[in-house]
């Protein structure tokens, strides 16, 4: 795979410790585009897709087609996110999210994409953070349009299964978790309000769903006013995320990935670490505060 990157550029796959030392070099200059992906949010206990303990190995995420196809898909999904969303609103901000704040408030970091619907960036601090897959904070109404708060739905959709009572502590990085049909098969999903029985959404980008073009664009603005692009916990399977990587090394941005296990970006990168994020984020912000 051919190099995009500037002639300059030194790939540092060493030790973790001297890594560490340039990293900080790195990012000291300011400048800094984060690209976030599902393993930014491990040590808050949500699990990644792909990583040693990555969901899609027993998992299936929903896809649009079989969101909007099967009225079966729904139920299965609401049931599922509807368990889900506790232990999703219980999940805290980790050291890792909080350290990017820090960078952000200390002026290095100028910009935050992230590819997780979790809201744990802006929880840990950050401000102005591009959701280019959504949030699951919200929901939409494919036939109206309108937008509510998740909690809003969650309060309706336990008005309408007052003995659903299933708990989980094991969730999956798109909300949903493990219930058999069994469980599954006597749930009530609940319509749109403002349209009189409008199909809801979570307002997430679905597997086999595009991404807005607005949030595609505000993205690539960021990577191209970037100084550096520093991807974590990503990585880097899909189109989706690896394009901006793509974009930096076309323009000679430099690249740094933090990412437990090897990704597809590695060979555009200037430096990879792998490392966990919540240890090597705060020790970063520290160095550099």
């Amino acid at each position: 795979m051919p190099s995009y990157g500037p002639p300059h550029t030194v790939r540092h796959h060493g030790r973790v410790s001297e890594g560490r030392s340039r990293l900080a070099g790195l990012v000291a200059g300011g400048g800094v585009v984060v690209l976030s992906g599902a393993g930014m949010s491990t040590e808050s206990g949500i699990p990644d897709y792909r990583g040693p303990r990555g969901s899609l190995s027993r998992h299936t995420p929903m896809t649009y087609q079989d969101f909007t196809g099967s009225e079966a898909a729904r139920r299965r999904y609401w049931a599922r996110s509807h368990v889900g969303w506790r232990t999703m609103t219980g999940a805290a901000p980790n050291s890792g999210h909080q350290a990017v704040a820090t960078l952000q408030r200390q002026g290095l970091v100028t910009g935050i994409v992230t590819q997780n619907v979790d809201g744990l960036h802006q929880a840990g601090g950050a401000r102005e953070v591009v959701e280019l897959h959504g949030s699951l904070h919200h929901v939409v109404c494919l036939d109206c349009g309108d937008s509510t708060p998740r909690e809003e739905l969650d309060y309706r959709l336990r008005q309408a299964n007052p003995s659903f009572g299933f708990t989980t502590t094991t969730i999956n990085p798109d909300g949903d978790v493990e219930l058999g049909d069994a469980e599954v098969s006597g749930f009530r999903v609940v319509g749109c309000l403002a349209c009189d029985g409008g199909t809801l959404k979570p307002d997430v980008v679905f597997f086999g769903e595009t991404v807005p073009a607005d949030r595609v664009h505000t993205s690539y603005a960021l990577v191209a006013g970037a100084r550096l692009l520093l991807v974590l916990g990503s990585s880097l399977t899909v189109l989706s995320g690896r394009r901006f990587v793509l974009h930096a090394a076309r323009l000679g941005i430099p690249v740094v990935i933090i990412n437990q296990g090897e990704t597809r970006g590695d060979p555009y990168a200037t430096l990879t670490l792998d490392a966990p994020l919540g240890t090597i984020l705060p020790e970063l912000a520290q160095a550099l505060a």
